[in-house]
C-alpha cells in the first residue's frame, strides 16, 4: 500500500524541494489516499527554501537537529503518531567535501555512514518498514575517492537490513536551479579562461524532475523494494564538453583550457579551502572513475529521461520556467 505519511531527510535541498512539490500534486492529490503528511526536518527553518516548503499543503517543516538522537527520536514519533503502517523514510542527505583522512574524513562518515545506520535503527524501533536511501552512482567501499567509498558503506548499512528499501544511484542531477552547471556558467562570466581538471571525466548527468519521478514511483511501486538503481539522462558528455555547454548556454563561451593531472591537483588542493569549494582533490579522486552507467533505466521507475538541452539551454540563458512563470504574471496583471 501507497505510504501516507512521509519523513524526508534532506527535503529542502535541490533534490529534496523537487521531489516534495511533486508528491504535493501529483500524489497527495490523488482520490482516496489516506490524509497525510509530509515531515521535513530542517535546522534552519528561516531559510528560503524551507520557508517555500511551509506554503505547501501538508508538509510539515520541522526545526530538528537530525544528528541529535533526542530529535531524530521526536521526528519518528510525529511520523508514527498513527503507527507505523502508511509510513516510509526518504533520505536525501549528501556532502560533497570533508577533510582529507582514510577511508574518509569524520563529516563522510556522520552524514553517509552513520546517519543512515541511525535511520535504519530508528525505522526498526518504530516499526517503518519502507525506506527510500539516495546514494550515487559509483559508490563503492572500495572506490577511489573519499566520496564513494563512504557512500558505498552507507548503501551497505541500508542493503543489509532487514527494511523494504530502495536505493538510487544518480549522476550528476541538473536542473534550473543546479549547484553543477550554474556554477560553471558563472565560472565563465567571471573569467577570460578556464583551467580543466580531469576535462576528459565522463558523465551522464540526470534531470532533477526525472529523480523527483523515480523516488514517487517507487513509493508506489512493490517492485522497487531491495533494488538498486541507477539514474541517468540519455546521453554520456565529457567535463570538458559540459563545461563548454554551460558557457555557450549562458552566452559567456570562454576558452578552456585542459590542465595536466600534477597541475589539476595543484589547483584543486588550493580551491578546496575556499568557502563553498568548488572542487576538491576528493572530487578529481571520484572522477578516476567514468560517472555513467552502461545499464538502461528501469521500466519499472517509469520514467524517461529528458536531455540536458531541452532544460538547461533556457535556464542558462535567464529563461528558466520560474522566470518565465513570473513574465507571465506580469503580462497577466497589466
Amino acid at each position: 500500500m501507497q505510504p501516507s505519511n512521509l519523513l524526508v531527510f534532506g527535503g529542502t535541498g535541490f533534490i529534496g524541494s523537487q521531489l516534495l512539490s511533486r508528491l504535493v500534486t501529483e500524489t497527495f492529490s490523488t482520490p482516496g489516499l489516506p490524509e497525510g503528511r509530509m515531515i521535513v526536518p530542517t535546522r534552519d527553518p528561516e531559510s528560503a527554501r524551507a520557508h517555500n516548503l511551509t506554503l505547501l499543503p501538508r508538509v510539515d517543516v520541522m526545526d530538528a537537529d537530525i544528528y541529535a538522537d533526542d530529535a531524530l527520536e521526536a521526528l519518528f514519533l510525529a511520523l508514527t503518531e498513527r503507527g507505523g503502517e502508511h509510513c516510509a523514510v526518504i533520505n536525501l542527505v549528501g556532502v560533497l567535501q570533508d577533510a582529507r583522512e582514510m577511508p574518509y574524513g569524520p563529516n563522510f562518515q556522520r552524514v553517509h555512514v552513520d546517519l543512515p545506520r541511525r535511520i535504519v535503527a530508528a525505522c526498526r524501533r518504530h516499526g517503518v518498514n519502507r525506506l527510500l536511501h539516495m546514494s550515487a552512482l559509483g559508490a563503492d567501499p572500495a572506490g577511489p575517492s573519499m566520496y564513494l567509498r563512504s557512500k558505498g558503506d552507507g548503501e551497505r548499512v541500508v542493503m543489509n537490513s532487514e527494511l523494504d528499501w530502495t536505493v538510487f544511484r544518480p549522476s550528476v542531477v541538473f536542473g534550473p536551479q543546479d549547484h553543477f552547471l550554474n556554477l560553471f556558467a558563472s565560472m565563465q562570466r567571471m573569467a577570460p579562461f578556464v583551467p580543466l581538471a580531469c576535462a576528459d571525466a565522463r558523465f551522464q548527468p540526470v534531470y532533477v524532475d526525472d529523480v523527483a519521478a523515480a523516488f514517487i514511483n517507487a513509493l508506489k511501486k512493490p517492485a522497487t523494494i531491495r533494488h538498486a538503481y541507477p539514474l541517468v539522462g540519455p546521453r554520456v558528455y565529457t567535463l570538458a564538453e559540459l563545461m563548454r555547454f554551460a558557457g555557450r548556454a549562458s552566452g559567456h563561451p570562454r576558452w578552456i583550457v585542459p590542465l595536466p593531472e600534477g597541475l589539476g591537483r595543484m589547483q584543486a588542493a588550493l580551491l578546496e579551502h575556499l568557502p563553498g569549494a568548488p572542487i576538491s582533490r576528493d572530487n578529481l579522486d571520484s572522477m578516476r572513475v567514468d560517472n555513467v552507467s552502461m545499464e538502461p533505466v528501469a521500466p519499472e521507475l517509469g520514467i524517461h529521461p529528458l536531455g540536458m538541452e531541452a532544460v538547461m539551454l533556457p535556464a542558462l540563458a535567464g529563461f528558466g520556467p520560474d522566470r518565465g512563470l513570473r513574465a507571465a504574471r506580469t503580462r497577466v496583471h497589466r
